[in-house]
């Protein structure tokens, strides 16, 4: 991921044999002229960086209203609190990778963080997974979902997902890695190949899952707006909206999840480390994007953590703000 551009250099050694004397004979005539300086940061991991540092904020913030407000300790709300803990911690990973790939450059180093950023980014994808769980039980055992049993429920995904993205992450510390075999490594060194096709198969079949449970998802909410609006002619028009504003609320959930992650999930399955690294680069910081988008989407959105993040940044709350925290939720 840290490889400098280099400079093709192999048109220097072209006619070096018929045009030596030639060069000698002018040498004399042609002034002296110092190369440039070579480029020593590569503008992809800039990129890479930059966008660590806004993940790291947007989600430290989510991190701080969670942590601060107690109120905010329902399941829905602890996931959301898990996805962007997992979020700035992958932000924090790009950063640190970021100064160690230039100031210490070790393949420890190297190791650690690559292992940070693939837990972090693994528990970030499990997150959403869990969120879209957490959604789909809320409406389909919607009388009961309060209960004691689904706490329960949540912090065994929350223990679950965790571990795993931790097991994840220690797999390049604890010896699966492309060290000795250069042939074995993937896009992304020291990760070998078979455990990124692994991670990407695993991604694409949690992402068919999550696509799976939005489409019952929808025909639960089309279902209960059906079934109200025959028993309430008058708000059949606003039941109507409502759905339909709860549908394309998915549709862009999903939409900008398969934007973000499908390009570097496809490409890793049929590239290795042999391919230019512009492609890697292209196809990821995309992926870096969707953690960016994830406190909008899942956090900001939220009336309860609009009023909690009101009152710790002026001490009121809007009175908009306040109208639409009384009012139920689109999904």
């Amino acid at each position: 991921m840290n490889e400098e551009p280099q400079l093709n250099l192999s048109w220097i050694s072209q006619d070096a044999g018929a045009s030596e004397n030639v060069s000698r004979a002018a040498s004399s005539l042609i002034p002296v002229v110092d190369p440039g300086p070579e480029l020593m940061v590569n503008p992809w991991d800039i990129v890479l960086c930059t966008s660590g540092t806004l993940i790291s904020c947007e989600n430290a913030i989510v991190v701080l209203i969670i942590f601060h407000n107690p109120s905010l300790r329902a399941p829905m709300f602890l996931l959301i609190g898990s996805l962007a803990l997992a979020d700035l911690l992958a932000g924090l990973g790009l950063v640190i990778n970021f100064i160690f790939a230039y100031l210490l450059q070790s393949d420890s180093a190297k190791l650690v963080t690559v292992g940070l950023i693939v837990a972090s980014f693994s528990a970030s994808i499990c997150s959403l997974l869990a969120i879209t769980i957490d959604r789909y039980l809320s409406l389909y055992y919607a009388l009961t979902y309060n209960s004691e049993r689904t706490v329960t429920f949540t912090y065994v995904m929350l223990i679950v997902l965790w571990g795993a993205s931790i097991c994840l992450g220690l797999l390049p510390v604890t010896g699966w890695n492309c060290l000795k075999d250069e042939s074995t490594c993937s896009i992304i060194k020291p990760l070998t190949k078979n455990n990124v096709a692994v991670m990407s198969v695993s991604f694409l079949l949690m992402f068919g899952l999550m696509l799976q449970l939005y489409v019952q998802i929808c025909k639960i909410v089309m279902r209960h707006a059906h079934q109200i609006a025959l028993q309430h002619h008058f708000l059949a028009t606003s039941h109507y909206v409502t759905t339909r504003k709860g549908v394309s609320t998915l549709a862009i959930i999903l939409g900008t999840f398969a934007a973000c992650w499908m390009p570097f999930t496809l490409y890793s399955l049929i590239a290795d480390y042999t391919y230019p690294s512009i492609y890697t680069y292209a196809t990821l910081v995309p992926a870096t994007y969707n953690s960016i988008i994830n406190p909008v989407i899942y956090a900001f959105r939220n009336q309860e953590i609009q009023k909690s993040l009101w009152m710790i940044c002026c001490g009121c709350v809007p009175a908009s703000v306040s109208q639409r925290a009384k009012s139920p939720s689109d999904v």
